[in-house]
């Protein structure tokens, strides 16, 4: 995985207070000089919470003994994780100042912890399981120079050590000198006269340990980092107020129920301004969610304008465009834009500034975008964001200084709050998620019935395949690697191709070339179903003026004529014309056909000739002036299995 680099990592430390310190070069609690914390990009640090803490001590004690992992992660003491690029799920795990280790998900096989030195030499008198006792003639060797461990060069080895395993390689003095992998079992070990026994990753000297003992509090934190968080506050604050008055438009706070929306909704309160919360219901939210931000505008007095997702908006759309994917977000438009578009139009008709929680940490998109915005789906929608360039660990030191409760799914352990189903998820969430989250039986018997409609095995979902329409390579050569792409599908047992499914939308079915007939170009073409007549005669409208004989059971439109029955003809001189009004054509009978009544295109329509009746797109032939625009973005047209090349 490459690395991300999204801005300057922040992260020091002070060795005095043993707290984490941003930016700073002097500690805001005891004056001290502070430390440049080594992490992978992009640095986006956040608290351990309890979730998280319950977590990495099972499994530093599963791997190494009992008590191993409360004596890494004690009572007391500070622990932030560092989410950095992986196949899956990855997070650097920092204490005392150092990064002691990370905690993966490998798919198929679950959580491990890889230790470093620093959390080695912390547990070094500790461990009981995973490690090998090295020959005083090897110690030299691994210790200073980095070199693998032979099986010949092993004196004492945990009986129940396994191929892959994470091992500490330990002197006879029980002091750490290398962490890695197994490449051999116990067994092995003991019977090879040769041969790699563990593929050392970090290296170094034997050391007593010297972790921190004393214990500190995130309140010891708030004030080491007390300047530092005031200046980003002042500096919020006078954005608020500029840009409120700049546009002079109504202005809201949107407010998904995570920390990065609050912190903005607590620093527009900080501001004096005690702007209405804008809250989208998408109809997968978290049901905790959903009361955080019900108890969040009670707690402050604050109107909160909500709008919900139609009740079927997801899981009445999915006969038709089957699960959504990280390639697929059909549901972001049906469950998300639509219901905001409609919301921000019936509340706001002449625009609104909305105070939004974006930070250029969270992602490579996000980290491109300006701090002021309009947004190009919501016309009238200007976007401000006061946190644009703070990190998690800001966010927090902010929302703790301010004692302000937060969704308590951050304590289960998930760093991201949205909807409870997202295929954004990475596979670690999802279990967590399965396991804490009632609503997700739901999904998972949909899952289960989709899947054996089309022949999938269980592993198809438990491996959450379906968060793809295109699975990558990368994933395809991992469940390879494990050895369980054959358990995937029933159908594809025998190329190994991962099965990627589309919806069962309206199709177009095409032949197209020279004709001599008409001494020119021509298209023939049918969908796969018969056409309402009155329905896409009415919608073509949108890319030309249309003519209609529902005697006869045609329309024409731009020289095309589309029949009742569902054949399409275009002639004409130009192919690349030709092809370019048939695909027009091609969306607005797909659209018209397949309208989910998100409302997402009414918004693009500067002439108010859309509307939706009975949660069908209408258009008002009187006002249309056949721009086009309101084509896309649609669900419909966008992942509906409709798609066709020539």
């Amino acid at each position: 995985m490459g690395i991300v680099r999204l801005g300057k990592i922040h992260l020091r430390w002070c060795r005095n207070c043993n707290v984490p310190v941003l930016e700073a070069e002097t500690c805001g609690r005891c004056g001290g000089s502070t430390e440049q914390v080594d992490l992978t990009p992009p640095g986006d640090v956040r608290p351990a919470f309890a979730g998280n803490l319950r977590l990495l001590r099972d499994i530093v004690d599963r791997q190494f003994g009992e008590s191993s992992g409360t004596v890494l992660f004690p009572e007391g003491k500070i622990v932030l994780m560092n989410k950095i690029p992986a196949l899956d799920r990855m997070d650097e795990v920092i204490v005392d100042g150092k990064v002691a280790g990370t905690l993966r998900y490998d798919i198929g096989r679950g959580w491990k912890f890889l230790l470093r030195m620093s959390g080695a030499r912390a547990i070094q008198d500790r461990i009981t399981r995973g490690f090998v006792v090295v020959d005083d003639g090897a110690v030299d060797a691994i210790a200073n120079k980095g070199l693998n461990l032979m099986a010949p060069g092993a004196v004492e080895i945990d009986e129940n050590l396994r191929v892959g395993d994470e091992v500490v390689l330990l002197t006879n003095e029980r002091k750490a000198i290398a962490t890695g992998a197994a490449r051999m079992s116990a067994e092995e070990i003991r019977n090879s006269p040769k041969g790699l026994a563990v593929k050392t990753r970090w290296t170094g000297p034997p050391e007593q340990n010297r972790s921190a003992s004393e214990s500190r509090s995130w309140t010891d934190a708030i004030e080491a980092n007390s300047e530092t968080m005031r200046q980003r506050v002042e500096e919020a604050k006078d954005f608020i107020g500029n840009v409120t008055r700049k546009h002079g438009l109504p202005t809201v706070v949107s407010f998904s129920g995570g920390k990065d929306s609050l912190a903005s909704l607590l620093l527009c309160i900080e501001a004096g301004l005690h702007f209405p919360i804008l809250f989208l219901d998408t109809g997968l939210e978290f049901p905790e969610t959903v009361q955080h931000v019900e108890e969040v505008a009670r707690k402050y007095n604050l109107e909160l304008i909500a709008e919900k997702a139609p009740e079927d908006a997801f899981f009445g759309n999915l006969g038709f465009f089957g699960p959504p994917g990280r390639d697929y977000r059909w549901c972001c438009k049906t469950n998300k834009l639509g219901p905001a578009v409609k919301m921000i139009m019936n509340r706001f008709p002449d625009g609104v500034l909305s105070f939004i929680g974006q930070r250029r940490y969270e992602s490579e998109q996000r980290s491109e975008k300006p701090r002021v915005w309009r947004n190009p789906w919501t016309p009238g929608q200007v976007g401000a964001s006061p946190i644009q360039d703070w990190t998690a660990l800001h966010i927090w030191l902010y929302i703790f200084s301010k004692g302000e409760d937060y969704n308590e799914w951050y304590e289960k352990g998930l760093d991201r709050i949205g909807c409870y189903l997202c295929p954004a998820s990475d596979l670690a969430e999802l279990e967590l998620v399965e396991k804490e989250c009632g609503n997700y039986s739901r999904w998972r018997r949909y899952l289960e019935e989709y899947a054996s409609s089309r022949g999938f095995s269980e592993m198809w979902i438990d491996l959450a395949l379906w968060r793809w329409k295109v699975v990558p390579e990368s994933i395809k050569e991992e469940i390879g690697r494990i050895g369980l792409a054959k358990g995937i599908s029933v159908s594809e047992k025998a190329s190994g191709e991962v099965p990627i499914e589309r919806g069962k939308g309206l199709a177009l079915h095409l032949q197209e070339g020279f004709s001599p007939c008409v001494r020119g170009y021509s298209i023939e073409g049918a969908f796969d179903r018969e056409l309402d007549l009155d329905r896409v005669s009415n919608l073509l409208g949108i890319v030309g003026d249309v003519e209609l004989n529902m005697d006869e059971g045609w329309c024409l439109v731009n020289d095309i004529r589309v029949f009742k029955e569902g054949v399409l003809v275009a002639k004409g001189r130009d192919p690349e014309e030709i092809k370019r009004k048939v695909e027009d054509v091609r969306k607005a009978v797909v659209k018209a056909m397949e309208c989910a009544g998100c409302g997402v295109c009414v918004a693009r329509c500067d002439q108010g000739a859309l509307t939706l009746q009975k949660d069908r797109i209408r258009v008002l032939t009187t006002k249309c002036k056949h721009c086009g625009r309101c084509i896309e973005p649609c669900p419909a047209v966008s992942f509906g299995d409709s798609a066709f090349e020539f």
